[in-house]
């Protein structure tokens, strides 16, 4: 289905969802939301993508969340990659914001209810049960490891503010560090985590380029994980680090993307016999981030785990094998 844009949005004339991102053409979910949505009985609904460029104009991003809120067959979507800009732009215009949204100043989730229009952050929810999926809550104790995000946007301050929400000090990572080619953001982070954080250490490291991550990743002790947080991979070719990096050993590589070159992915791969690494990609992601939008925007449950959610997880694994 083509893909609207700012200038290109009409009233929708069925109920339709929304996802808002930059190649949403080329997302699986394109094929898995109308299996899903028969699965979980919604009736008469479709997706449609709305892009956006990268860091665009916020007068773009406000039209976009105007007409979600004017037009009433549309119910709401997901927002990703333009999270921080897209609540940045148009913050007035939401009747509400959760907590969470409120926190991280950032919304991935917009829907409707009883007449209010609301903006969402699911990305604590979301990559806490992604994390849970990819390592036991005794990992860090057995391995003395570190955590370390590769970026410091929405998803990187998601992950953090769930660690230091929901996993005990003396239960989770030994240390968490953090790195960003800018600076603006690693400041905003740190005034997150002064509210938030129950006493983790937190390194934070300016690193412009990817040869100033690859010290940083080369440092980590074993079992440490390395996250790749940025878009680097899917909304922009490369990867954060460069061939010469060493992962650390016995350590976990958490590819946050699952689509596009996915160069970070491959980095680990390619060292993962060698240093006996746990490499994940982010498709569990990917399925933890859209049904909770999904229970959100429709008002229903949709479960975590079980039966029902390993009936979700077969149903787009199925429609991901057709775009591939």
């Amino acid at each position: 289905m083509e893909a609207m844009t700012a200038d290109t949005l009409r009233p929708a004339e069925i109920d339709t969802f929304y996802f808002i991102g930059m190649t949403t053409e080329k997302s699986s979910i394109m094929k898995v939301f109308p299996r899903w949505a028969e699965h979980l009985g919604l009736g008469e609904v479709k997706i449609q993508g709305i892009n956006c460029k990268w860091h665009d104009d916020p007068e773009v991003y406000r039209k976009v969340l105007s007409f979600i809120k004017e037009d009433p067959r549309s119910l709401g979507g997901l927002v990703t990659t333009h999270k921080l800009d897209i609540l940045s732009a148009g913050r007035d215009l939401f009747d509400r914001l959760d907590e969470n949204a409120d926190i991280l100043g950032e919304i991935s989730c917009i829907s409707k209810r009883e007449g209010e229009y609301w903006g969402h952050a699911k990305d604590p929810i979301t990559s806490g049960l992604s994390l849970e999926a990819i390592v036991d809550r005794d990992y860090w104790s057995r391995s003395g490891g570190y955590l370390c995000n590769i970026g410091a946007g929405g998803s990187s301050l998601a992950l953090t503010m769930y660690v230091m929400k929901n996993i005990p000090v003396e239960q989770g990572p030994k240390k968490i560090v953090v790195t960003n080619r800018s600076l603006p953001r690693l400041e905003g982070m740190k005034k997150i985590h002064a509210r938030l954080n129950p006493g983790y250490e937190v390194e934070y490291h300016h690193c412009p380029e990817p040869k100033d991550n690859d010290r940083i990743v080369d440092d980590l002790p074993e079992g440490s994980m390395v996250v790749n947080a940025t878009g680097l991979g899917k909304d922009a070719p490369c990867s954060p680090l460069t061939n010469a990096v060493q992962f650390p050993k016995n350590g976990v590589v958490w590819e946050f993307n699952y689509r596009g070159d996915l160069l970070f992915l491959e980095q680990a791969r390619a060292q993962q016999k060698e240093k006996n690494l746990n490499v994940a990609d982010g498709w569990i992601y990917f399925i933890h981030g859209w049904t909770r939008v999904i229970a959100e925007v429709f008002n229903i449950d949709v479960p975590t785990s079980g039966p029902e959610f390993d009936a979700l997880l077969h149903i787009a694994s199925e429609a991901r094998k057709e775009t591939k």
